[in-house]
């Protein structure tokens, strides 16, 4: 089954849970009014306490969406994305009802509309270009004329673009077994890289895994001391030296300390300073010579974080990191406090760095493995229309 017989799937089984949903409580209300009718004041009581025992027999409180308190906690990661991809949703929902708003004729004017639409849900101006072009084809093909047909058109193609752009997409992190793996961590201030780094090491730990983290961001006092926080909360061991040494020498100390510990995981944090691209190029090149040194095969990844919040400025980060160093792939923070989840369809479509990490939530266990599918699916589901 493809992607977007997925989101299909789960679209209809929305559909159907909701009319069954309202079914019942169009039940639940007729009787409520039946009772009503037949019982004198004497036994008012008494009914009130049968319509309450009705609804809970549905597992449907009387009231819940007039007091809104009920809210059932995301039971898997596929509620976890759609919950967090809520504020992307609606945003894109908003401008897909803008667009067929003062809808007239698929026409030329139309396509242009098209391209300025997802250019402005942040999914990069080549994919906005591209997905117009083939939406032309397909709406000839299709004869696709009514807004609810276009519309679901237009979401099949950015979905079909999505999977056949990470058909050779590896999201797992390349963990080794029964051996150190070494996950470097890159990006400016401000990114979430520190809390990243945290709630990785808390997961691994869950694990029962040995875990090390280094502090090599000696540039700033506040990262080192953020991450001694981290690794306190956690209950990691962490390396680090003074503000202001030399971050290699700190990884150099990581390395071999992991090594004679046993240690499963080694976790390193790094300056992000991209107004000078030179320097961290530098800076960066030296910590991977001495951590190559060390073990020729690492590091197993070094992973580039970005905040999901800034959208487009996420991407133009990406493209000056993935200039400077080897990136081998993305965290992706802030996805579920952001309406900019669209940048994940251009990072995949226009860079081609996997999305290995995303933000799911503040909670400490909220930092997840990025599942492609759950993602496509948290977006799109909603957005469908009936035709």
């Amino acid at each position: 089954m493809g992607l977007f017989d997925k989101i299909k799937h789960a679209f209809v089984k929305d559909k159907e849970e909701q009319q069954t949903e309202d079914t019942t409580q169009e039940t639940l209300e007729e009787e409520k009014a039946e009772e009503s009718t037949e019982a004198d004041v004497a036994n008012s009581a008494e009914t009130e306490e049968a319509t309450e025992e009705i609804a809970e027999s549905t597992d449907r409180p009387v009231d819940e969406e007039e007091t809104g308190e009920i809210e059932e906690a995301p039971a898997d990661t596929q509620k976890k994305y759609e919950k967090g991809l809520s504020k992307t949703r609606k945003t894109f929902k908003d401008r897909m009802n803008e667009l067929f708003a003062n809808f007239r004729s698929v026409d030329e004017d139309f396509f242009e509309e098209v391209e300025n639409t997802l250019i402005g849900a942040d999914v990069g101006f080549d994919t906005s270009m591209r997905i117009a072009d083939e939406l032309r084809e397909e709406v000839k093909i299709k004869n696709a004329k009514k807004p609810a047909a276009v519309q679901n058109t237009i979401i099949e193609k950015l979905v079909d673009l999505y999977e056949e752009e990470g058909e050779m997409e590896v999201n797992e992190l390349n963990e080794q077994q029964n051996d150190l793996s070494v996950f470097l961590f890159v990006g400016v201030n401000g990114t979430g890289k520190t809390t990243s780094i945290g709630k990785l090491a808390h997961q691994y730990r869950q694990e029962g895994k040995k875990v090390l983290l280094a502090a090599a961001d000696t540039f700033r006092a506040g990262a080192i001391d953020q991450l001694v926080q981290w690794g306190e909360r956690t209950d990691v061991e962490v390396v680090r030296g003074n503000t202001g040494s030399d971050p290699a020498s700190v990884v150099f100390d990581a390395m071999t300390r992991a090594k004679e510990e046993q240690a499963d995981v080694l976790l390193i944090d790094t300056a992000g300073r991209l107004q000078n691209k030179v320097n961290l190029m530098n800076e960066l090149d030296k910590i991977k010579r001495i951590i190559k040194r060390e073990d020729p095969s690492a590091p197993h990844e070094v992973l580039l974080v970005v905040d999901a919040t800034t959208g487009q400025n996420a991407m133009n980060q990406a493209q000056q990191f993935k200039e400077t160093t080897d990136v081998t792939g993305l965290v992706l923070t802030k996805l579920d406090g952001t309406a900019k989840g669209g940048i994940v369809l251009a990072i995949r479509n226009e860079l081609h760095l996997p999305v290995k990490l995303v933000g799911l939530g503040e909670g400490i266990d909220d930092l997840e493995v990025f599942d492609p599918n759950d993602f496509v699916v948290g977006l799109f589901k909603g957005l469908l229309q009936e035709e």
